[in-house]
Formats: structure tokens, C-alpha cells, sequence
């Protein structure tokens, strides 16, 4: 009698829901292919039918994480300019992390690296690409010889952005910040870019 795992209906989406589900409670070591394949309902042996190993299991959460945030940020910039886009990319950056845990450790804490394969190369690109996108259109109006490039102003964003989730926003332990998250990324946002002279000072 043939176990079920070669008769799964979707096997590829269950497995990668079961790594994150073990990513979330062990970390990105923490587990085997052996469980991520007893946590979906199939054989070890079926795994390899989809993955070459752990990594490539979790490079495809991670895949799928980026595209999720990609659209989430494209959403969440979606019409705005100057500081409510890059305040409004933060509080989305902040929701996915809290939301999306699993996705958010296989992206950012695993290890692996973004130029795993060319469709995760493309899908963490076009997510820092928003950003990107928000910082062209903030330095448009200054001096090409005063202009800072787009690339780093979003590169700073984005540290920023990981910095405050990773001390602040997942728990980490025995850190605790005096302030919410939201305005402790919203306030250092609001800095940097006045301090670039990209927005006009607080009156």
C-alpha cells in the first residue's frame, strides 16, 4: 500500500507551509526534511521530487515571501510621495514581519543568499525596487551634483526599517523600546531625510 505523500494534491505548497510553520518554531536550522515532510502528510522520499535539499526549501519560502512583500509595498506606496511614502513602506515593512513570520526568517535570517536563483534575485529586487522607486521621486527636484543616488537612500530606508524590526518588533530578548515600533521608525525616517534636506523641516 503506497503511502499517501505520492498522491498529495498540491505537494510543492504544502511542503513550503510546513517549513514555515517549522521556521516560526525552530528557525531556519532547526529542522529537517524529514519533518517538514511528517508536518505536510507525505513520505521524506517525496520531498526531493520537488526540492534538492533543505536549502531549496526554504529559498522557495523565502521566494515567496519576497514576492508577498513586494506586492505589499507596492500596495502600501501606492499614490504617495516624499515622507508618507517611505512612512507608509514602513508600517508595511513592520505588518509583514509581525504577520509573516516564517517568511520573514527564510528571507532576512536563514542565510540564504538572494542570488540563490535568478527568480529570487528578481522578486528581492523588485521589493527593494519600491523603494527605490519613492527615493527617485523625492531627489528628482535637487542638483544632479547634490543629488544623493536613489539606490542608497533606499538601501538606508530599508536598514533602518530591518534595524527597528529585528531590536523591537519580533521580540528580541531582553530588548525592550520605550517607544511603539511605528514612531520609532516613522521619527528616524522623518531624521534622515531632513538631514539629506529632502523634506522640508519640522516649524
Amino acid at each position: 500500500m503506497r503511502k499517501r505523500g505520492y498522491h498529495h494534491g498540491n505537494l510543492r505548497a504544502a511542503l513550503i507551509d510546513a517549513a514555515l510553520k517549522l521556521i516560526e518554531e525552530k528557525g531556519p536550522t532547526g529542522f529537517t526534511l524529514s519533518e517538514a515532510a511528517k508536518q505536510a502528510g507525505v513520505t521524506p522520499a517525496a520531498v526531493y521530487r520537488h526540492f534538492k535539499g533543505r536549502e531549496d526549501l526554504i529559498a522557495s519560502a523565502a521566494l515567496q515571501g519576497y514576492v508577498m512583500f513586494g506586492e505589499l509595498m507596492e500596495y502600501a506606496a501606492e499614490g504617495k510621495t516624499g515622507l508618507d511614502a517611505f512612512e507608509t513602506s514602513g508600517r508595511a515593512y513592520l505588518a509583514f514581519a509581525r504577520k509573516y513570520p516564517g517568511h520573514y526568517i527564510a528571507m532576512f535570517e536563514s542565510g540564504i543568499s538572494v542570488n540563490q536563483s535568478p527568480e529570487l534575485a528578481h522578486a528581492s529586487g523588485q521589493a527593494l525596487g519600491q523603494l527605490e522607486k519613492a527615493a527617485r521621486l523625492l531627489t528628482e527636484h535637487m542638483p544632479a551634483d547634490k543629488r544623493p543616488p536613489a539606490s542608497m537612500v533606499a538601501a538606508h530606508i530599508w536598514a533602518m526599517s530591518h534595524g527597528v524590526v529585528e531590536l523591537f518588533a519580533r521580540g528580541s530578548p531582553g530588548t525592550k523600546s520605550p517607544f511603539p515600533p511605528e514612531d520609532l521608525l516613522e521619527s528616524g525616517i522623518g531624521i534622515y531625510l531632513r538631514g539629506l534636506g529632502l523634506i522640508p523641516p519640522d516649524k
